[in-house]
């Protein structure tokens, strides 16, 4: 449009004198450029405005995709120099083939050998594996009896007391489930390809039982994160589950990242979860007053928080009706 508002008409090639098509050509390369680059620009924001009004209406904007880097180049400085042909030593992006720990070294020795060589060492060729197999151990323990009738009997290492699977087994298990989310039917049948007897409910108890250091190791984290915190953001979403209805509360910031499923998303069970493990309630001179609790009664003992941190966390716990990012 020109600047009367009249549309721009462009010329034909035959009303461009010859000696100008070079020039001309030029100029009209140029305008395509920048028209390009404008529409462009014009379509990236009516894709944003079409982002905020869907948010707006409650719907879900645009999947935002990441260009892939697998095939990224590598930053300047690293990786073999121009013009220099890199070694293939088999040791992959990982360690470097000095730190690997190697397991078994054969000797390789050409096939003919002229007479009057000189042998000038090695050059080794790494290459990594993974052996997985089935490895079974019976432990014989040794019986005897005594001249009084006791029974004595070997005793079992404490790694495999109670168990029949030993704890490499069992932590393969853990990482398979929990970090690498494979389902327990694909395990199992992993297992059973492997040669491995074991039952799927046997199976589930190995997976879901006997892992109270988890869960110590667990509020012990909540404990930590909350003394050495001067703020949490707490979050609740619910998910029904076999017909009830539970919840799932995150407390947590920059810091740390806390879980916990439960039955609740009451006060109390906020406070509960809030209280790291403690059963014992307390305010301080900060808490809000109009919760206040009642006086205690002359001679009778107030309650007392576990420390300064928790302290704050009853505090915490006592604005958890009125927001759910505390500072």
């Amino acid at each position: 449009m020109s600047s009367k508002g009249q549309a721009f008409a462009l010329p034909s090639y035959d009303e461009i004198p010859r000696s100008e098509h070079s020039q001309t050509l030029k100029r009209v390369l140029e305008v395509c450029q920048s028209q390009h680059e404008r529409i462009a620009l014009l379509e990236e924001t009516v894709a944003q405005l079409k982002d905020e009004i869907a948010i707006l209406k409650g719907e879900k904007p645009r999947l935002q995709i990441k260009p892939s880097t697998l095939n990224k180049d590598q930053p300047e400085g690293e990786g073999p120099s121009s013009g220099q042909k890199p070694q293939d030593s088999g040791a992959g992006h990982g360690k470097k083939p000095k730190e690997l720990e190697i397991h078994e070294t054969q000797i390789l020795q050409p096939e003919q050998i002229p007479a009057g060589s000189v042998f000038k060492g090695y050059e080794d060729y790494i290459v990594q594996g993974l052996r997985i197999r089935l490895h079974n151990t019976k432990y014989r323990r040794a019986r005897y009896q005594t001249p009084s009738g006791e029974t004595l009997l070997g005793e079992l290492p404490a790694a495999v007391r109670g168990s029949h699977f030993d704890p490499e087994l069992r932590s393969y298990l853990l990482l398979q489930y929990y970090e690498q989310h494979v389902p327990q039917g694909l395990i199992l049948k992993q297992l059973w390809e492997f040669g491995v007897q074991i039952s799927a409910g046997h199976l589930n108890r190995l997976l879901t039982e006997g892992h109270e250091p988890f869960h110590a190791e667990k509020a012990e984290m909540l404990r930590v994160g909350l003394a050495v915190s001067s703020y949490v953001n707490v979050d609740d979403t619910a998910a029904r589950h076999q017909g009830q209805n539970g919840y799932c509360t995150h407390i947590g910031n920059e810091l740390f990242a806390w879980f916990a499923s439960t039955e609740s998303k009451s006060r109390i069970n906020f406070l509960e979860l809030l209280r790291a493990g403690h059963t014992d309630y307390g305010r301080d001179a900060a808490a809000p007053g109009r919760n206040a609790p009642p006086a205690a009664a002359p001679g009778a003992a107030a309650p007392r928080c576990g420390g300064p941190s928790l302290c704050r966390s009853s505090r915490l716990g006592s604005a958890a009706a009125d927001s759910r990012d505390y500072h």
